[in-house]
């Protein structure tokens, strides 16, 4: 078990020792780290993860992101689990995980594997998102201390404060061979049914192992009316009509001149004038 220890620090931390023993109980032998900076995890994950059956993420999304990266370079890489204690949680929404860490733990002493597809960031990998433009930021740049408070809510605020400075970036895009220049809002290349708290997509267009990420680019609208409309799309999950583009992708190059900030399953990644997103098809294997 990979433990942040800053995650949900409001939290009890009953309820990790009863998933502790949930495991214990199921014939586990368990190794506890707590991770001490940011990279702690990552590391741990893949200096120790082939000596083990199963290794566990327990925190949020990011504390996932770091697990699931560095077992990602392992030639042979172990089971994944999930206990989540972030803000959002919002892979372990779109897995259906139980937020109670007793109950996600029994889920995973079931043991019934599910593969997953997972991403790469030019040399970063990735589990479920990377994103750029509006509100991106939320995900990385709400305080801790706001989150533990806060919760769902934090990112809301957070995501409040871009909309004085809402602006489109001007961006080179090429989708499996489909160029789609333009000036964006907001794009991402996912595979989750949620992104940041904020957006939702439909679970029926959302497959985790097809090999296929999904693209969504939301365009800068020219007046007004088209701003509504963009944003009644997004509330409607319409993402076929009212200007958005939505695509089942398997790699997206991304070029711009541009500052242009990126999150990874909620973490920060500088702006790079060239990025290369691709999938990495059915490379985790997760127990659920």
């Amino acid at each position: 078990m990979i433990v942040n220890p800053k995650a949900g620090r409001n939290k009890s931390r009953g309820p990790l020792f009863d998933a502790a023993a949930v495991l214990s109980e199921a014939g586990y032998l368990l190794s506890i780290h707590r991770t001490t900076a940011p990279g702690d995890a990552s590391a741990t994950a893949e200096r120790e993860g082939e000596r083990y059956d199963v290794v566990i993420a327990v925190g949020g999304d990011g504390t996932l992101n770091e697990v699931a990266s560095g077992l990602l370079k392992l030639e042979h890489p172990p089971l994944l689990g999930y206990l989540p204690q972030g803000s959002t949680n919002d892979f372990a929404a779109c897995l259906r995980i139980p937020p109670d860490p007793p109950a996600a733990a029994a889920a995973i002493a079931r043991n019934v594997p599910r593969r997953l597809d997972a991403g790469c960031w030019n040399q970063r990998r990735f589990l479920y998102v990377a994103s750029f433009g509006a509100f991106t930021r939320t995900s990385y740049a709400a305080a801790q201390a706001a989150k533990n408070a806060l919760g769902h809510f934090a990112y809301i605020l957070e995501g409040m404060k871009d909309l004085n400075t809402l602006r489109a970036c001007k961006v080179s895009i090429t989708a499996d061979g489909e160029v789609l220049d333009g000036e964006y809002l907001f794009g991402a290349v996912c595979n989750s049914t949620s992104i940041g708290g904020l957006m939702k997509l439909d679970p029926q267009r959302v497959v985790l192992d097809d090999g296929l990420f999904e693209l969504l680019l939301i365009p800068s609208p020219k007046n007004a009316a088209g701003l509504q409309s963009l944003v009644s799309a997004l509330l409607n999950q319409d993402y076929d009509g009212q200007g958005l583009i939505f695509r089942h992708v398997s790699s997206v190059t991304v070029r711009t001149e541009e500052d242009l900030p990126w999150s990874l399953d909620g973490e920060y990644a500088p702006s790079a004038p060239l990025v290369e997103v691709r999938t990495m098809p059915q490379c985790l294997t997760m127990l659920l």
